[in-house]
């Protein structure tokens, strides 16, 4: 299964859009600043947290930098 698959299906079951394509890219790049920031299990949780807040992927992705000003 691909990862485009897998959203697509995922997408299906929980009933929210596939994000688009700069939106996937800021959301990795939120996962990737928790994971270097901090430990590895930050990129989950953060994920999950962008998630349930409704902030749109830029502005996560802007937090994100704030919080860990060092990951870049």
């Amino acid at each position: 299964m691909t990862v485009d698959e897998f959203l697509e299906a995922f997408a299906g079951q929980i009933g929210v859009p596939v994000p688009s394509r700069e939106e996937a890219d800021a959301l990795l790049e939120v996962a990737s600043i928790a994971a270097h920031a901090s430990e590895r299990a930050a990129a989950p949780l953060a994920c999950w947290m962008a998630g349930a807040s409704g902030v749109p992927p830029a502005e996560l992705l802007a937090a994100a930098r704030r919080a860990a000003p060092d990951a870049d």
